[in-house]
């Protein structure tokens, strides 16, 4: 379900979170006709209390695949 109003996005909860790092919720946004994913932690500070913390991502932007690695961690020089 993209955004389909300029400056507007949405987030859902993540229902395929397998591990603490993973984000609790995800969704997208347009901001100046630019599409990007968002990612959102909830976290809790000392003094304030919990929050949402989150993460901007061009659609557009690929990640560089990951190299092979062996038992030991050291990558597979192929």
């Amino acid at each position: 379900m993209p955004a389909k109003k300029d400056m507007t996005g949405v987030l859902f909860r993540n229902d395929k979170k397998e591990s603490d790092k993973h984000p609790v919720y995800k969704g997208q946004c347009l901001v100046n006709g630019v599409e990007y994913w968002i990612a959102g932690w909830v976290n809790e500070h000392e003094e304030r209390g919990k929050y949402l913390s989150i993460k901007f991502t061009p659609k557009e932007e690929k990640q560089a695949p990951r190299k092979p690695r062996d038992d030991d961690g050291q990558n597979i020089p192929f």
